[in-house]
């Protein structure tokens, strides 16, 4: 599709705070010119720290969330999955971004971003790296506004698909042509190739399923955003709003019966949460009172609200 004909489906709030939170990041990491010191303490989950403004990624073990250790990265958006990590991060003056991604350790590959970082993932493979992204200037209805881009990097071919815009869409059983269509939070399954994504047009969101070899998708449900997909592929968490203009909390489909589950404890989430294994959820939210992010663990099946595990703190991933 003609990039000049994006539009913006994003409210004003969610610009607002794209905005305010994007140039906190680049004022910090500009000025940020001291080396890190790697620590040696292990974990089995890795994320964002936020404290400092530096955008440092740390790592801790779920068993002694106290206990946190630096790495070498800074990124804003960071996640690990099968030797390969992306790590969404400023790149240049402008500013400029890109998926800076490792396999084992070292850099295989850096993809220009079009804009601002929003969501990472990571295959279970880690052959499939996604991203969203969020776009100024990708719109004539609202000049200067907000759009997504969501793209991936295939590692088996090299070959990095810009957007899903291009995709074959069908929405309630109709070829979707509408131009103001975005797409964000981008999950792979274990096959490589289907994926689960949200599809926004006409100021509605849809969770959709797709085929990445065949580049089409297709309409889930509405009011469905950020979508990810659990590790034994039964099931997808996803934000959605309580009533039509309240704040998002998340909620878990399962693929075979078709019931949802909302979770208790998640009201006010904006993230694309994180499986830690088939039965917890990770998401970063801001808490009541506080002004950062910070990363909570919540049960997939809602027996229990959220609990707050580690502070100040975004984008988790398992390791």
């Amino acid at each position: 599709m003609d990039l000049g004909h994006r539009r913006v489906v994003f409210a004003v709030a969610a610009i607002v705070l794209v905005v305010g939170a994007s140039a906190a990041y680049v004022t910090s990491v500009v000025r940020d010119t001291s080396p890190v010191a790697v620590t040696s303490v292990g974990g089995d989950l890795m994320f964002v720290a936020l404290a400092d403004g530096r955008a440092r990624v740390e790592q801790v073990r779920l068993a002694d969330p106290g206990a946190r250790g630096a790495t070498p990265m800074t990124c804003q958006r960071v996640y690990r999955a099968g030797g390969t990590t992306v790590c969404l991060k400023l790149a240049g003056p402008g500013p400029t971004y890109a998926a800076e991604v490792s396999r084992d350790g070292a850099v295989a590959h850096r993809v220009p971003l079009p804009g601002v970082p929003s969501r990472a993932k990571v295959s279970a493979s880690g052959q499939v790296v996604t991203w969203t992204s969020f776009v100024t200037g990708d719109s004539y209805a609202v000049p200067g506004g907000f759009s997504t881009r969501t793209g991936y990097l295939d590692l088996r071919t090299g070959e990095a698909v810009e957007s899903l815009e291009g995709f074959a869409a069908v929405v309630e059983g109709r070829p979707h042509t509408a131009q103001d269509v975005n797409y964000w939070g981008l999950t792979v399954g274990a096959d490589d190739r289907t994926f689960y994504a949200t599809l926004a047009s006409g100021g509605y969101t849809w969770l959709v399923k797709g085929d990445l070899v065949e580049r089409r998708l297709e309409s889930l449900r509405r009011d469905a955003e950020c979508p990810s997909l659990s590790p034994d592929g039964t099931k997808v968490a996803y934000k959605k709003r309580i009533g039509r203009l309240g704040p998002w909390e998340l909620a878990v489909l399962d693929l075979e019966t078709g019931e949802e589950r909302r979770l208790p404890g998640t009201a006010g989430v904006d993230d694309q949460a994180t499986w830690l294994d088939d039965g917890r959820l990770a998401f970063a939210a801001v808490p009541k009172d506080a002004k950062l992010a910070s990363i909570h663990v919540v049960p997939a099946d809602g027996s229990a609200p959220a609990a707050l595990l580690i502070t100040d703190a975004a984008s988790p991933s398992p390791i």
